[in-house]
Order: structure tokens, then C-alpha cells, then sequence
């Protein structure tokens, strides 16, 4: 998106964007525009919906319960959706939401919550993590928001995972594995569909881990020398498979 309309708010809605349109904000968006960042109509907004691409409009019909946004002209053209797969253990709330928004900005396409033998929280509220990746989208220019998927227990997912991923490989951060540089594992599989899968605190139980490194689709890798936070661990995992296969190329 051009330099000059960095500085205004960003925000998404589920309306069609076409030049002239005028979106109606929900009101949670309109109270947020007008009481807490304080727009006053003219003033500009930049829309986006995950299909149309982010559009420049200007706030009009500012109130307290409600506001328009009167279209004006596209500024960013739309991405095409992300193919990376990144699972994990689900954290506890603070580090939950880091995690999800770091998943978010770093390009992930599906956001997979995995329940392993030591996960800290089994049950979610989906869209509280939704609302971690509208946030993140907001606030980095993400156009298009990755899909998260419902939880599912390790073991069924990656006996079932040639079924439903396909030929993608799974990267996993393997923290038992020698400590080795892991760029020359992750080039390898340049062209291929990938996935990310970052263990909980604690680690996965020995019987997870021999269950992964069973699979020939499993790609094991060393994140460096020191135990890494699960919520440090997919942030390394993620910029390591985009600066070297990814879109960062």
C-alpha cells in the first residue's frame, strides 16, 4: 500500500469494495473510529474485506452509534491467499494471542490449533482467535485473513494428514534433535507445500515425538542450541520457512 496512507486506521468488513460504494461500519467499528480514535467525518479510512483489496474511502455520517465510509479509490490490489499450514499447541491467554497474531502478520494461510499430550488449554473459543487475527490484519496490512481451523487431537491428524494434506511436508520443530543449522532441510523443500508444527510448553511426550519422526512426510529440524518458548519457537519457525522457501523471497 502506497507510503501516504499508512498512517490512516485500517479496517475490516464483509461488504463488497467498489469505487463509490458507501459501506456502513458495524458498531463496534464506529465507536471505535469515532470515540476512541477520534475521526470526525472527511476524514480518511482505508477498507478491506479479504476478497476486493484495500480501498481509500472517507468517514461520513460519523455518530455515536454508527458510521459510513464513502468509497473512493483502491490502494492496494488483492494478495492471493497463503498456502502455509502452521500448527500448534494451544497456549495460555496472553501468549495465545502473540502467537496468533505473530501466525498472522508472518503470512500464515491456515492457523491449526493441535492438542497434544501436555497442552495447557484444550478447549477454545474460535472466535476470540478470529478476533486475534482481524486485529493482527488491522493493524500490518494483511489482506488476506488466514483461515483458522478447528482443533484437533495430534494423533488423528497426522494419520489422517496424506488424506487431507496431500504430498505437503510438515516441518517440525524438533527440540530433542541436535542443535544444526536447519536452512539447508527447509531449501529442500523449495516448491513443496509445507507445514509448521510447534510443540507446547514442555515439549511433545516421547511417545508424540516418535509418532512424528515415524511419518516420512516429517521433516525434523533444531531451532538453535537453547529451549525456545513454544510462542519463540513459531515465530523463529515461521520467519525461518518464509526468508528461505516463502514469500519473503
Amino acid at each position: 500500500m502506497p507510503r501516504q496512507y499508512k498512517s490512516l486506521p485500517r479496517v475490516f468488513v464483509d461488504a463488497p469494495l467498489n469505487a463509490g460504494n458507501a459501506v456502513e461500519l458495524g458498531r463496534d467499528q464506529a465507536n471505535h473510529m469515532v470515540n476512541v480514535l477520534r475521526l470526525k467525518e472527511g476524514e480518511g479510512v482505508v477498507l478491506f474485506n479479504g476478497r476486493d483489496g484495500a480501498w481509500l474511502g472517507k468517514l461520513t455520517a460519523a455518530g455515536k452509534k454508527g458510521a459510513t465510509v464513502q468509497l473512493d479509490v483502491q490502494v492496494a490490489h488483492q494478495s492471493p491467499p497463503s498456502d502455509l499450514w502452521f500448527g500448534f499447541a494451544p497456549l495460555k491467554v496472553g501468549r495465545l494471542d502473540y502467537l496468533i497474531q505473530k501466525a498472522t502478520e508472518l503470512g500464515a494461510g491456515t492457523i491449526q490449533p493441535v492438542i497434544t499430550e501436555f497442552t495447557q488449554v484444550r478447549k477454545l473459543k474460535s472466535d476470540k482467535l478470529e478476533a486475534y487475527v482481524l486485529e493482527a490484519a488491522e493493524q500490518c496490512e494483511v489482506l488476506t485473513l488466514p483461515r483458522v481451523a478447528p482443533e484437533i487431537d495430534l494423533r488423528p491428524l497426522i494419520e489422517t494428514w496424506r488424506t487431507t494434506q496431500g504430498l505437503r511436508r510438515l516441518i517440525f520443530a524438533d527440540e530433542a534433535s541436535p542443535s544444526a543449522s536447519p536452512t539447508r532441510q527447509v531449501s529442500e523443500l523449495d516448491g513443496l507445500p509445507v507445514g509448521i508444527l510447534v510443540g507446547p510448553e514442555g515439549g511433545f511426550s516421547n511417545a508424540e515425538r516418535q509418532l512424528l519422526l515415524a511419518q516420512e512426510f516429517v521433516v525434523p529440524i533444531s531451532l538453535g542450541p537453547r529451549i525456545l518458548r513454544a510462542d519463540t519457537a513459531a515465530v523463529a519457525a515461521l520467519t525461518l520457512v518464509q526468508s528461505n522457501i516463502g514469500d519473503w523471497r
